[in-house]
């Protein structure tokens, strides 16, 4: 099933909280990403029922290796695209705001030329 943004930005946040605190529950992704209860409620069932994620008795959240290789994927494309912004000059607040917005629509070829320039 295709991934919208939305829910790439979900699991790229869950990466992100999962790096930092290894253990990872609704609630600290609402803190993470500024949004309410119910916004943050439907994105994980609905990427529990696309097998993205794993929800446990207590609510802690892991992911499948479906969804952690499309997070990691994305969070190395926000990354390679945030520095090379910044090495072109922009502040960081606009270069991490600009990467989020491109690393969801960049082609892998356009990527991969971008990383193989900016990562020598």
């Amino acid at each position: 099933m295709a991934l919208y943004e939305s829910g790439q930005m979900y699991l790229e946040a869950i990466h992100v909280l999962l790096q930092q605190n290894k253990k990872v529950r609704a609630i600290d992704i609402c803190a993470y990403l500024g949004y309410t209860k119910p916004s943050v409620s439907r994105a994980v069932g609905i990427l529990k029922r696309n097998n993205y994620i794993l929800v446990d008795g207590d609510g802690y959240i892991s992911m499948t290796e479906e969804g952690k290789q499309i997070a990691e994927n994305l969070y190395e494309r926000h990354t390679v695209l945030t520095n090379m912004l910044i090495s072109l000059g922009v502040d960081e607040k606009t270069a991490t705001e600009d990467a989020c917005r491109m690393e969801h629509v960049i082609s892998d070829k356009t990527f991969n030329a971008i990383k193989n320039k900016y990562l020598k």
